[in-house]
Parts: C-alpha cells; sequence; structure tokens
C-alpha cells in the first residue's frame, strides 16, 4: 500500500462504531488492527475494550470521529427527505400516467394512510413553530 494508513479504523456498526488502532510496525510489516474501544453516537458513549485504558489522543480523536459521524448521518437523513420529495413525485406522475387499475388499487389506500398521518405532523409541527414564533 502506498499511502500512509491512518492511526485509528472505524467500523461503523448501527448505533456507533468498533475502534481499532492500526499498527503496521511489525516484524511482518502487516496490517494489526486492534480493538480499543466501542462507541454509541446516540448516547455518546465509550466504552474501552476488554480492560484498555483509552489515552487522552485516544479520546480525542474518537471525540473528533463522533462529531464528523453525526454531521455525515444528519446530512443522510435531510438528503433522504428530498428523495422522498422526489419519490412522492415520480409516485404521483406513475399514478397519473402509467398505473394500471390493479396496480393503483394495490397501494392506495396504503398511500393515503401514509400522506394523511405525514400531513397531520406537518401540519401540527407547522402551527407549533408560528406559535412559538408569535409568542417572541
Amino acid at each position: 500500500m502506498g499511502a500512509e494508513l491512518p492511526e485509528y479504523y472505524f467500523r461503523v456498526r448501527e448505533n456507533g462504531a468498533a475502534v481499532f488502532r492500526v499498527d503496521t510496525e511489525n516484524r511482518q510489516r502487516r496490517i494489526e488492527m486492534d480493538q480499543i474501544a466501542v462507541i454509541n453516537i446516540r448516547n455518546g458513549e465509550i466504552k474501552p475494550h476488554g480492560d484498555r485504558t483509552l489515552s487522552e489522543a485516544d479520546l480525542d480523536r474518537i471525540k473528533a470521529w463522533m462529531a464528523e459521524r453525526s454531521e455525515v448521518l444528519a446530512h443522510r437523513d435531510i438528503d433522504d427527505i428530498h428523495r422522498a420529495v422526489d419519490y412522492l413525485n415520480l409516485t404521483t406522475q406513475w399514478a397519473q400516467s402509467k398505473a394500471s387499475d390493479a396496480q393503483l388499487e394495490s397501494v392506495t389506500d396504503a398511500l393515503l394512510l401514509a400522506m394523511h398521518d405525514l400531513r397531520s405532523v406537518l401540519v401540527r409541527k407547522k402551527a407549533d413553530r408560528l406559535m412559538s414564533t408569535s409568542k417572541e
């Protein structure tokens, strides 16, 4: 491998990551990854792996990764919502121009309920925002 490897590797898990220290300074010149911690993004928990004690450098890098990861996940969330808007538009076009009666029958009730639920939440949240800004 031509490029220098990072000191830490983060194996992403559903709620965080397993953290490994990367070592290439050994006799065999192999890449060794030693797990040092498990982290939970949702609650900010950092658990040393086994009987390890994490150094300040370890904790600083882990906290920096957690902050970076939180930003990535927040960006993905809003991107997913923008894609949902696109899918709604594509679904409207499909329903209007391509869908057969049988296809419409199979999805209409589920779509109407999901859209009604979404509309109710959006209207309530917008009313809450309007009420809070009018109180200021």
